[in-house]
């Protein structure tokens, strides 16, 4: 008898996504998480693509996109 081979396909994404599956992200308006998610991705860019800062990535991303709202408010 031939035994059954089970195999696990991972998905591969093109885009780094530094907290892709971060609890905040059910938390966020409409929108937001797409505007910090690309914004941290931007800064992983600009930093060399310097891999275990995807945290201060995403948090800086989110003050840079909190304080453009902000600002658009005033």
């Amino acid at each position: 008898m031939a035994s059954a081979m089970k195999l696990t396909v991972k998905k591969k994404t093109s885009m780094r996504s530094p907290v892709a599956a971060s609890p905040l992200s059910k938390e966020l308006p409409d929108g937001m998480w797409a505007r910090i998610s690309k914004k941290a991705f931007e800064l992983w860019q600009e930093r060399g693509y310097r891999d275990g800062h995807a945290l201060e990535d995403w948090l800086d991303a989110e003050s840079i996109v909190m304080e453009a709202i902000h600002e658009a408010r005033e």
